[in-house]
């Protein structure tokens, strides 16, 4: 695997510069959805979609909602929309190999993609991982923004989840840095092998339309499983056994150099053997001086206070966000629930509120938390470190649960 450092001329270069520039996430940009619902815009970097239980963690354009709804997407200034029947079945939806569905008739972005007669651009230092559009069954889409949509579908007779992205036509700045973005995800996913980080199956590029494929979690993200257990919180082992895999791959990718910057529930998806995988790389940079660093990515309630405060930040935002996450995994309930997003960020920033630990939590993990979300990046520590203390906190357990078992063994047995 090639080191981190060695992809720093792929974005252009050092913080200073910030090819991806600050216009590009202005927050100005993005309004509340009703103020009676549970969703609304909490940052610019991510997309969370769900269908019937499945999920895909993907980013589209630079645009992301918290929800306390299971089926949540992101609101651009013109807005995002779930189509009807967003529960669809890829088996009804597609016809044959390398076509779109006939309800996908008046889906110009689809038939874009799939028309011959628009030629498959270079992905430039990253052609092998072109995809065959032969080999690609697309569904109809479920979540659409101001410029793309995301679907579910498959490719190679493998479920995976599509993300298109439009190229706006008369904003050749907004296009310029659209593919930025595009070029920055497609060589992040490219060079991210984990066990617990989303496989990347491929992409293309054409004319008027860039297409990212990546596996699909049918087990949902995080965030939709907790929010299905009502807020119960996850077994206290395997909450630990799904930190761990949070943290190993956190871990990898901190040592690429690597910072994902919006490492949240709603990114962490949750697959059939339980296991958790990293997603959603579409704000995540090369680490470099971060005096030009784009301040606005993230999600409020996982934010570290010295992105909220748009000063410069290096690998531990990620650590904090971690925190938090653990937190949600010990607890089963949404951080700061009973704040707006905004409101959190005042609280963590100027007051320095953090979740609550629950008095039974365990003391190793509780530690854990405080130092992950202490206000002083040094202080956090690092993803092999977490790993560590994490494995300590399973063997404690694994021995708790033995000894009660010894106990309730040695009890002796009684007649009703």
């Amino acid at each position: 695997m090639a080191e981190g450092s060695k992809f720093a001329g792929f974005i252009g270069g050092g913080g200073g510069g910030n090819a991806i520039g600050n216009g590009f996430y202005d927050m100005g940009f993005y309004r509340k959805l009703d103020e009676g619902s549970n969703m609304s815009i909490e940052s610019v970097g991510s997309l969370q979609t769900s269908t019937d239980g499945g999920s895909a963690a993907m980013s589209l354009e630079n645009s992301s909602v918290g929800s306390n709804n299971s089926r949540t997407g992101i609101l651009r200034h013109t807005g995002l929309r779930l189509f009807p029947g967003a529960n669809f079945s890829v088996g009804h939806s597609v016809l044959r190999p390398g076509r779109v569905s006939h309800a996908m008739n008046e889906d110009a972005l689809a038939q874009n993609l799939m028309d011959p007669r628009f030629p498959t651009e270079s992905l430039e230092n990253y052609d092998e991982w072109t995809i065959d559009l032969r080999k690609l069954n697309m569904g109809v889409p479920f979540a659409q923004g101001a410029f793309g949509k995301l679907y579910r579908g498959t490719y190679d007779g493998v479920d995976v989840a599509i993300k298109l992205l439009e190229k706006p036509e008369n904003d050749p700045e907004r296009a310029q840095l659209m593919e930025q973005q595009f070029g920055q995800e497609v060589m992040m996913l490219a060079n991210l092998k984990h066990p617990n980080i989303v496989r990347f199956i491929g992409a293309c590029r054409k004319p008027m339309v860039w297409c990212i494929v990546t596996e699909y979690a049918k087990g949902g993200s995080v965030r939709q499983f907790l929010m299905k257990r009502q807020n119960r919180s996850v077994p206290l082992k395997l909450a630990v056994k799904q930190a761990l895999d949070i943290a190993k791959g956190m871990e990898y990718i901190h040592g690429l150099g690597f910072i994902h910057r919006d490492l949240k529930s709603d990114n962490l998806l949750i697959f059939a053997d339980k296991s958790i995988k990293i997603a959603d790389f579409g704000v995540a940079r090369i680490e470099v001086k971060t005096e030009g660093m784009t301040p606005e990515t993230g999600t409020y309630r996982w934010m570290a206070p010295e992105m909220i405060q748009h000063r410069p930040y290096n690998q531990k935002v990620d650590v904090y966000s971690f925190g938090i996450v653990l937190w949600e995994l010990i607890t089963g309930m949404l951080p700061f629930q009973n704040m707006t997003a905004v409101q959190a960020a005042f609280a963590v920033v100027n007051r320095g509120v953090r979740p609550i630990i629950p008095q039974d939590c365990l003391p190793a993990l509780g530690e854990i938390m405080t130092r992950c979300w202490d206000a002083n990046p040094d202080v956090r520590p690092s993803f092999s470190e977490i790993v560590g203390m994490l494995e300590i906190a399973q063997g404690e357990i694994v021995n708790t649960v033995r000894k009660a078992r010894f106990r309730c063994c040695m009890q002796p047995m009684t007649i009703d």
